[in-house]
């Protein structure tokens, strides 16, 4: 007889969960944020070329088309703030194709957030008072900590990440012992700085506290503003804890021809890579040419949150039934 159809985690996982989804839904309700609901099969997904998609296929007959489960319900949530709805969240499923391990299930619970009104450096107060509330009943993290991403880049590798030079890049690999990423990175700048940022700088960042990176070059921020005093750096920011990436936010781009030119831009680029068809979506197009208010937003990953409340060493110590139980 099989053992398989048990869950991976404790019962005391269960209780966790349900009291963190109640503590954020409390803390949302007292800051007069509506919850929503936006769906998770869509015509249109993504373009970033550094994820995969689950597609489906809707049959009823003559119709039959495509459909993407969404790796985020950020596309539908902005048409919400375009139509009027004032700020928003949502905590629903999300999925990722291709993504299994440690800190990756490709079915992953999600909370976003969206505040209209806020800056890059408002959202940043709310995000370190969320986590700070909904950690106080079973760790007592250090005061937040903030860094823009040249800083701690610099600080960790000697290294400038808006100016890119195969060379350097390569010989500080090489001197933290790993020969391998110049085959893996090429030319490419985007894909050495998540080499270079996830191997020699992420595991330093938030040792029990709260890490917020802000200040992405733009070459990987294809949903935020660039910053106005340096247009080489966009205003988005990471949330960390003991190493591990929580969240990421941007102060949202609102211009619909500057998102037309980066999508088209992504999709080139996954044409090159020879990564999968995707589908611009047209419909979140129309709603920022329609106007997107002035907001920034977020999204946490609740998953991992767990798993540092929990002091887990796995997603499947947090997750009742991960992707090989499912």
């Amino acid at each position: 007889m099989r053992d398989d159809w048990q869950p991976t985690t404790a019962i005391s996982a269960l209780r966790l969960r349900a009291n963190v989804l109640d503590c954020l839904r409390r803390f949302f309700w007292a800051r007069d944020v509506l919850e929503v609901e936006t769906p998770l099969l869509g015509h249109a997904c993504g373009t970033d070329a550094q994820l995969d998609f689950f597609s489906a296929q809707y049959c009823a007959p003559p119709i039959q088309e495509t459909l993407f489960l969404q790796t985020s319900p950020e596309f539908a949530m902005k048409r919400l703030l375009a139509a009027g709805s004032g700020s928003i969240y949502q905590i629903c499923k999300a999925f990722r194709n291709g993504e299994s391990g440690r800190y990756h299930n490709p079915e992953f619970t999600m909370l976003e957030w969206y505040r209209v009104g806020f800056t890059l450096t408002d959202l940043m107060d709310e995000i370190a008072e969320l986590i700070r509330t909904v950690s106080a009943p079973y760790r007592t993290l250090e005061a937040p900590q903030r860094s823009s991403y040249q800083d701690v880049f610099v600080q960790y590798t000697g290294l400038d990440p808006l100016v890119f030079c195969v060379e350097a890049y390569s010989a500080c690999a090489q001197a933290k012992n790993q020969p391998e990423a110049l085959n893996l990175c090429g030319d490419d700048h985007v894909l050495w700085l998540d080499y270079i940022f996830s191997h020699f700088i992420q595991p330093f960042l938030g040792v029990n506290a709260v890490c917020l990176v802000y200040g992405y070059p733009a070459c990987q921020s294809s949903l935020a503003r660039l910053n106005l005093q340096n247009p080489l750096v966009t205003e988005r920011v990471e949330v960390f804890i003991d190493g591990i990436e929580l969240g990421n936010g941007y102060y949202e781009l609102s211009d619909a021809q500057e998102q037309k030119s980066r999508f088209e831009a992504e999709i080139a680029e996954r044409q090159l890579k020879d990564r999968p068809d995707v589908v611009m979506d047209e419909r979140l197009l129309a709603a920022l040419e329609t106007g997107l208010p002035e907001c920034a937003g977020v999204a946490i990953g609740i998953d991992r949150l767990l798993m540092v409340l929990s002091a887990s060493k796995n997603l499947s110590e947090v997750i009742n039934f991960p992707f090989d139980r499912a």
